[in-house]
């Protein structure tokens, strides 16, 4: 039962974690927009896969990456440049797509999976939510059943997330089949958090 409420709670924390928008929720959006939904389930899968590993750091050295600010800072700035570029490449591409940005856009897993890697930010969120859970006993991570229970919902709940985001932008995309706007509205938004985010890390 403790091995179940683990994954439950992973998976709920991890649902919940990947709403707020980003590089990699952004980008299924998009797919889903352009009804390109085999591409999103392979580009959730991948980035949905980084999560395991990135939530596995995120336990172990807990305590080296939050004694850092400087690594943690360096998070914010990464993650601001990534959201500016892929912003810029979304704009330009949506008015004439290169053949870098048509292969890009149709690898899905190799997408995602860069996507997933060059969102550190991650760990720090695991950190806050994985110290949580285990403050309040809710959590047992000391066996290795439970700490790999606890790691697949991290990445279950992710890949639900995108898949969920990526069906629903393709209804809505139906009901505006030609209007150029809605392909622009991820580009916008990357972009406008991209350089918040630059923002926020320069003050």
């Amino acid at each position: 039962m403790a091995i179940i409420i683990t994954f439950l709670l992973a998976f709920f924390f991890s649902f919940i974690g990947s709403i707020p928008p980003a590089t990699i929720n952004l980008s299924i959006i998009q797919l889903g927009l352009e009804k390109k939904m085999a591409i999103a389930w392979r580009f959730g899968l991948a980035a949905a896969l980084v999560e395991y590993p990135y939530a596995w750091l995120a336990i172990k050295f807990q305590s080296l990456i939050t004694s850092s600010p400087v690594v943690v800072a360096n998070f914010k700035l990464i993650t601001a440049a990534v959201m500016i570029a892929l912003g810029v490449i979304n704009l330009v591409s949506a008015n004439r797509p290169s053949n870098f940005s048509r292969r890009f856009n149709d690898s899905g897993f190799r997408k995602g999976l860069i996507l997933g890697l060059l969102n550190p930010l991650a760990i720090p969120f695991w950190i806050g939510v994985t110290a949580y859970l285990n403050s309040q006993q809710w959590i047992t991570l000391s066996s290795l059943l439970g700490l790999h229970a606890y790691l697949l919902g991290v990445s279950m709940g992710a890949f639900f997330l995108l898949i969920l985001l990526a069906t629903i932008a393709k209804k809505i995309v139906s009901n505006f089949e030609h209007n150029a706007l809605l392909k622009r509205i991820p580009g916008y938004v990357m972009l406008a958090l991209g350089l918040y985010a630059l923002a926020v890390y320069l003050i």
